[in-house]
């Protein structure tokens, strides 16, 4: 069963919207928090470490792995909208 050029479109547009969305908090996660306010957030100490290296070494996985769960939950129930999705 193929969805008609219309509904493409848009299951296409979401599908999109979400990776935008996903890559943005990639994009500040690592790139922000790892490297533009490494120096701002140094100034916090988190387990005796400053942040912004806590952010670099470690916080950025832990999102990144959060990451991927949402991503796959989101396109779940995106593919689910638009019955496109697996049985």
């Amino acid at each position: 069963v193929f969805m008609s050029e219309e509904a493409g479109k848009a299951y296409w547009f979401a599908t999109l919207k979400l990776i935008a969305g996903v890559l943005c908090v990639w994009f500040i996660v690592s790139y922000g928090f790892g490297i533009l306010f490494a120096q701002s957030l140094n100034s916090i100490k988190l387990g005796g470490y400053p942040m912004g290296f806590w952010w670099a070494q470690q916080g950025s996985m832990y999102v990144f792995v959060a990451l991927i769960f949402i991503y796959a939950k989101l396109m779940g129930n995106l593919d689910k909208k638009f019955d496109v999705h697996e049985e």
